[in-house]
This record gives structure tokens, sequence and C-alpha cells, in this order.
């Protein structure tokens, strides 16, 4: 099983809580950006702490968003 994170850029305000909890998935400019991937269970913890809720995390395999 693989995730991937998707970051939404109009919801995103930059709190860079993502880029601390996982700074090798993602990075924090103007918006947080994915720059990687990690353990599923790390994207939905990741996702669930976004204060913004602007990150859904998508089933690599069959493109369905698991989070939200």
């Amino acid at each position: 099983m693989s995730y991937r994170a998707v970051i939404d850029e109009s919801s995103c305000l930059a709190h860079g809580d993502c880029a601390e909890m996982a700074p090798d998935v993602f990075v924090l400019e103007d918006v947080a950006r994915v720059i990687g991937s990690g353990p599923p269970e790390l994207m939905i913890e990741i996702a669930e702490a976004c204060p913004a809720t602007a990150i859904t995390v998508i089933d690599a395999e069959t493109g369905e968003a698991v989070y939200p």
C-alpha cells in the first residue's frame, strides 16, 4: 500500500506543521509543497494534524482519497 499527499494550495496557510513532522516529505515555501513520500500511517497523521485541512491523502494504486 502506498499513499501520496496532495496539498490544496488555496487552503494552505503555511503553518508548517507538515514540514516539521516530515521534512523528507514536505517543504514549506509560500505554501507547503510535497517533495517525497512516507509510510501510510505518517501520511494520515500529518493530514489530520494540518490546521488548515489542506492535505488530502491519496491511495497511489487506486487514486482514491483515503483522507479526508
